[in-house]
This record gives C-alpha cells, structure tokens and sequence, in this order.
C-alpha cells in the first residue's frame, strides 16, 4: 500500500516522520524481537534523525535495533560526504545504540566491488534463519530521480540477484555502494522522505511512472507486501495529489 504524507515544511515533516517511524521500530521489536532499520543519507534526513533522537531518545529500545544504510558514497566515514558520518553526529551519537548494531557499509577495501560483496555477505548472514526484510527501510529521492545510488538509465536498475553492489554514478563522489531492488522490496515498510520545490517532478515522476525506472528509479521500489510511505514538504509535493495517493 503507498501513502502520501503531506506537511508545510522540513521541521513538521520530520517531527511527523520521526514519530511515525519511531512507532514502526516498536512495533517491529514487539513482534520480531529485533528491529532491522535502514538508513538513508542526503540533507532531508538529517533534521528528521535529530527529531528522532530529541523526541524519543529513551522511548525506542535501542539495544533491540541493528542499524544499516542503503547506500555509501566511497569515502572515508570521517569524510563531509559520509552518510554514515551525517547519521553518527544527528543521531547515533545521541541515543544509547550498542556500536555491534551498528553496520555501516565499508569504504576502506580498495576496490568498491570487495566492499559490496562484504556487505552482502554480512546482511545474508544477519537474515539467515529469518525473513530477509528490513523491518524500516528509509529512502531518500534527488532532484535528478535517483534514490538509494540507483541512478536513472544505469545497469545497476536491471540487478535481479544481487542485494548490495557497487556503482560509477554521474555524481560528485562517483564511486559508491548501493542496495538494489531484489532487497529494498523485501522491507516491511519503506518511507520516502523528500523536502524542496527542487525535487517536485522527480516526485511526480516516480508516482506516475508505473513501475518504469529509467526515468524514475524511485517507481521501482514496490515492496510486496509491504508499505511505502512518502513522507513529503508541500514544495515536494506541488505536482501530485496527496487524497489520491498519487498523480
């Protein structure tokens, strides 16, 4: 099922969306045990990872949650353009996660392919004798259509097999990792977190885009029988029509 949610600016969306996804982490440890979280980098994300360290710091059972990203740019985690490093200062360095839950991808093997298959052997091996499914998987969406580092018109679009690989992207750094679909559409729930007039037809596209992910890679996240949940600003949301649940 896919939902639109629509809010005046950045700081309602991402209060809004922190304690919606607060809730989704409790109910996936009340009825799993453990939380798998997937975390997603960019500018919008990072106010809603403040928000949720502020507002539910000692509510979220933090000890039951493995945390995991859904993409790297390849770089060192100490570097400005680090996900990993962006969601350590908003968030994991605010809340009482064990540093075992936490799994960011790795960036220091000297070819990106290494690194991708170690990523995946370390998230078959986290799901073996379980579902393999995000419980929370976050997504974030460019103005160029991309999300996760699934670029439009890339070959990474057409993997069938493989859960984590490693991509040359048209993008300032150009080398990064990336899950790809056969995983994200495994999630339990998926959300979509946009904000900025800048991103309003790449929204657009990939609600009406039906499953086409040249143009629109975002289309291709269809979890079955997942949700997705695109947690938007008004600027982002311009083009479609929330009531619809689409264009």
């Amino acid at each position: 099922m896919r939902r639109l949610q629509v809010f005046d600016d950045l700081e309602s969306l991402g209060r809004a969306a922190a304690d919606g996804l607060a809730a989704q982490i409790r109910e996936a440890v009340a009825a799993r045990g453990r939380c798998a979280f997937g975390l997603t980098g960019g500018r919008t994300p990072r106010r809603m990872y403040e928000l949720l360290a502020e507002r539910h710091r000692e509510a979220i059972p933090w000890g039951r949650v493995d945390l995991f990203w859904g993409d790297e740019r390849y770089v060192p985690h100490d570097h400005p353009q680090s996900n990993y490093r962006m969601a350590k200062v908003s968030l994991l360095d605010r809340v009482s996660v064990p540093s075992a839950n936490v799994h960011p991808m790795p960036t220091d093997p000297p070819e990106p392919s290494t690194a991708a298959r170690g990523y995946e052997d370390l998230l078959r091996g986290y799901f073996r004798g379980r579902p393999a499914a995000f419980d929370v998987l976050l997504l974030g969406l460019a103005a160029n259509g991309h999300v996760a580092s699934l670029f439009p018109h890339q070959p990474v679009l057409r993997e069938r097999t493989r859960w984590v690989v490693a991509v040359d992207v048209p993008a300032d750094p150009p080398r990064r990792l990336t899950i790809t679909y056969p995983l994200i559409n495994l999630a339990h729930q998926v959300a979509f977190l946009v904000a900025g007039s800048t991103k309003a037809e790449a929204v657009q596209r990939a609600l009406r885009a039906d499953g086409e992910v040249d143009e629109a890679p975002a289309a291709g996240v269809a979890p079955d029988p997942g949700d997705v949940t695109w947690w938007l600003d008004r600027q982002a949301a311009a083009l479609v029509s929330p009531e619809k649940g689409g264009v």
